[in-house]
């Protein structure tokens, strides 16, 4: 029995490369999220632009929207917002959340680069994202017909993310009677 205790440590060595090899084979912008399928948590958000009504979940609902978290410090976000602005000019509806950012810094981005929202509120206090599970910024989830998130994009929306994946989910969504 002594004799094959120093084998332990080299089969649980052997497990562990196991272990790190099997999560290098996996994506790591694939986040699962608890929402899909669910109703939009409930929200109601003030709003980034002076003299707008801000955002709320009542908001969502009646046709299938992207609903986008961005921030004014946010570097990948503005790799994004080229994208968000050509979908929005295709018809794309497209709703924002300014995440945890001072509303005059949030307004003050969109004036500068575009705005591509239909309506757009404020999270300063970043309570709306938690709720939502976002883990960063952007992220961007659709919401179907109903309310109902739908599926979760983290990270930038690409041409190729929006042809191959999220298009043809909002081309589906439309047709749902």
């Amino acid at each position: 029995m002594k004799r094959f205790l120093f084998l332990v440590p080299a089969l649980l060595f052997a497990g562990l490369l196991v272990a790190f090899g099997i999560g290098l084979t996996m994506d790591p912008t694939i986040l699962p999220s608890m929402l899909i399928g669910k109703p939009v948590p409930a929200f109601n958000l003030a709003p980034v632009r002076p003299g707008d009504q801000g955002l709320a979940r009542a908001d969502l609902g009646g046709e299938p929207v992207l609903l986008n978290y961005y921030a004014s410090w946010c570097v990948a976000c503005r790799a994004e917002h080229p994208m968000l602005m050509r979908l929005r000019s295709e018809g794309v509806p497209i709703h924002g959340v300014d995440w945890k950012d001072a509303p005059a810094d949030g307004d003050k981005w969109l004036q500068d680069r575009g705005d591509p929202y239909i309506r757009v509120g404020n999270d300063q206090s970043g309570r709306t994202g938690i709720d939502m599970g976002v883990s960063g910024v952007p992220e961007t989830f659709v919401i179907d017909k109903q309310g109902r998130v739908r599926y979760r994009h983290v990270g930038a929306i690409t041409q190729d993310d929006w042809a191959n994946k999220i298009a043809p989910l909002m081309q589906r969504l439309k047709a749902e009677s």
